[in-house]
């Protein structure tokens, strides 16, 4: 429980990495608040919900507090960490991991698809990281220390599916680099990881429906979370604060492994 006491707020949590990450969190010890737009079950295509994601925290015996948040919307961003402020005082992680995905899977050239695309890649995944980032940093003075982690992608680097989704990445990756520089003084720091391919929800009904994506290479939706685990508590926390790390370089760094006690590979594709 190397995280016992540690206030944490993981976005986009009902499904994916952001799951992944507050089941991680949680196990870990820190009491973990969950946010996402999926309150109820069918309200997405995909399963999980925000609050089934806090039952099975409770289930595991951690602490989960589930607050359905549409990160779109900047009232309810403020709402949330105004109810975190007057129940806790204030917050040690925050993981950004709330993300729209339109259906960019093989999709057109961007030309040839909905501009409106452009916001539902940029809005939550990208905006809505900077604006919960805002709010997050001044629960964040004065605790000994925080960290803010973006979940971004190599995508920040290489193209990958969608002009607008590498955009918002590298956005994402510049919002991780200026505000570390900034919060350095101030003992909080802020990295951004990269997944690779990971089994979610999302990439699980693919296959099942005839992609041939392989998942031998695949992480789970908690490596990313060990990671995050790992890096609040490494000594060498701000000293990498500013800079975006690839999930494998953090598992490698702080000699972790998959729920499966695997070393995914996947994520070893060098850097340019």
């Amino acid at each position: 429980m190397t995280l016992s006491g540690r206030l944490a707020i993981v976005t986009g949590a009902s499904r994916g990495i952001g799951k992944g990450c507050a089941l991680e969190l949680a196990a870990a010890g820190a009491k973990v608040y969950l946010t996402a737009r999926t309150a109820e079950a069918g309200q997405h295509p995909l399963p999980g919900t925000v609050h089934e994601t806090a039952r099975e925290i409770e289930a595991a015996g951690g602490e989960a507090v589930a607050v359905a948040c549409d990160h779109r919307r900047d009232d309810q961003v403020e709402a949330l960490f105004t109810k975190i402020r007057e129940a806790e005082g204030g917050i040690d992680i925050l993981v950004n991991s709330a993300f729209v995905d339109p259906g960019i899977e093989g999709s057109a050239p961007f030309w040839e698809t909905p501009l409106a695309w452009y916001d539902t890649l940029c809005d939550v995944g990208t905006r809505g990281a900077y604006v919960a980032t805002a709010l997050a940093v001044p629960l964040m003075l004065g605790r000994g220390g925080g960290l803010i982690v973006n979940v971004s992608s190599l995508g920040a680097e290489r193209f990958f599916q969608h002009v607008a989704y590498g955009m918002g990445k590298a956005a994402l990756d510049k919002l991780t680099r200026d505000a570390g520089r900034q919060l350095r003084d101030e003992d909080i720091s802020v990295v951004s990881i990269w997944p690779f391919f990971v089994k979610t929800e999302a990439v699980l009904k693919l296959v099942e429906e005839g992609s041939q994506m392989s998942l031998d290479v695949a992480e789970s939706q908690r490596f990313v979370g060990r990671g995050v685990v790992a890096f609040a508590q490494a000594d060498d926390r701000m000293e990498r604060s500013g800079r975006a790390y690839t999930s494998h370089e953090l598992a490698e760094a702080y000699d972790f492994l998959d729920v499966d006690g695997s070393m995914p590979n996947g994520s070893t594709l060098p850097r340019r």
